[in-house]
């Protein structure tokens, strides 16, 4: 089964609706090609940077953290994401979307991992898979094409509200 579970503090009050992540997640899931099912934590950024610390060595809130699980089991289940619903917001306003948009990209960057990619490591076949994919899935520019291009913020009108 698909989870998704939106962090119990209130600091994300405006999570984005669970059903049309959760169907996201399944298109998305089976585009990248993983048999196996997700999970998936939506946090805050003082819980991905705990998770980061803990399993990574690094002292600092991320997007997204992807935990793939071992090949004999990937059938089964392909692995758990984290993603930190703070973090994703920023990233949000920064971009000119909505929320629910940001989590998507990041549900797809963290699934291409789950799959075995690595955009530290490879030769661009990760960042030209994730902007194949995001065509599919209707998203707007990718995780690793954002990093590549100077960052571009877009105006919106003052008192608006997104999520």
């Amino acid at each position: 089964m698909i989870t998704i579970e939106p962090p119990s503090s209130g600091s994300n009050s405006l999570a984005p609706a669970k059903a049309g992540l959760t169907r996201f997640l399944r298109r998305a899931r089976e585009a990248v090609g993983l048999a196996g099912e997700v999970d998936v934590l939506l946090t805050s950024d003082a819980e991905i940077r705990r998770l980061n610390r803990t399993f990574r060595g690094k002292n600092k809130a991320t997007d997204v953290l992807s935990f793939p699980t071992p090949e004999e089991i990937a059938s089964e289940h392909a692995g758990d994401l984290a993603i930190s619903l703070d973090t994703a917001a920023r990233q949000a306003e920064s971009f000119g979307h909505t929320l629910s948009v940001e989590v998507r990209i990041l549900l797809l960057h963290g699934l291409l991992h789950l799959a075995g990619m690595d955009h530290e490591v490879d030769s661009g076949e990760m960042a030209e898979r994730e902007a194949e994919l995001r065509r599919e899935l209707r998203l707007p520019s990718t995780l690793i094409e954002r990093t590549l291009q100077p960052t571009v913020r877009k105006k919106r009108a003052p008192g608006r509200l997104r999520s």
